[in-house]
């Protein structure tokens, strides 16, 4: 998989994407990320890449030419372009099956915004998808972008060492994970659920499966009730 992202601040990925598991899915060829600097396509001698917004107000926007322009120079024009992703607090709420969406294209597009956003004509003229990571404000896109990268890589194939490890987790079917322990089998009075030590792997997973729909209710019971009613309907 290719992933490209545009940016005012490219230094940002550095760190995140050399780092444990994306580090190591890009030494093996799992996917290729470039990180591309939007002042690359700005003009003048300031290398502006905002302006204030018509109307008036607060901070600034970030102009269209240099989104346009970088599409035009790295894919030949935005027919060109693989599934573009605008990073904006107004997007759809990133979730597990958006993200097994993203993660079975060929490559993705990211966008990263900055100050009060990116001009409306990016936003209709190259955007598949308008993406948040929540309900905050953030200073830019590039938290969000590394967090779909992140998510995205992990389910690609290859990428985790145990296969299970990436649908036996947390929104793997739409449920919380189930907890976890290790040794010791006690620790200041706290001790290892008898089940997990009983050597019975069917009563396991019994339990982990009971713990996982119990912990979804108590503290997510808005993805108890999505759980249920997709489990209602199969």
């Amino acid at each position: 998989m290719h992933i490209d992202v545009l940016t005012l601040f490219p230094d940002y990925f550095t760190g995140p994407l050399d780092a444990s598991l994306l580090g190591r899915a890009r030494v093996r060829g799992a996917v290729d990320v470039g990180v591309h600097d939007l002042r690359r396509w700005t003009r003048g001698v300031h290398n502006t890449a905002d302006d204030s917004p018509y109307g008036g107000g607060a901070g600034m926007v970030l102009k269209p030419e240099p989104f346009f322009e970088a599409v035009d120079d790295l894919y030949g024009g935005p027919q060109d372009r693989p599934r573009t992703v605008v990073l904006t607090p107004r997007g759809r709420l990133l979730d597990q099956r958006l993200v097994e969406e993203l993660a079975g294209e060929p490559g993705l597009l990211l966008l990263c915004g900055r100050y009060e956003g990116i001009d409306e004509r990016v936003h209709r003229g190259l955007a598949h998808d308008e993406v948040s990571i929540g309900d905050y404000v953030l200073a830019g896109g590039e938290v969000a972008a590394c967090a779909i990268i992140e998510a995205v890589v992990r389910l690609l194939p290859g990428v985790m060492g145990n296969v299970e490890s990436g649908t036996d987790e947390s929104f793997g079917e739409g449920l919380l994970e189930y907890p976890h322990y290790t040794r010791p089998p006690e620790y200041r009075g706290m001790a290892v659920p008898e089940v997990l030590r009983s050597g019975d792997h069917q009563k396991v997973r019994r339990w982990r499966r009971e713990q996982a729909i119990a912990r979804t209710r108590e503290v997510r019971p808005d993805l108890y009730e999505r759980w249920r009613g997709d489990a209602q309907s199969d």
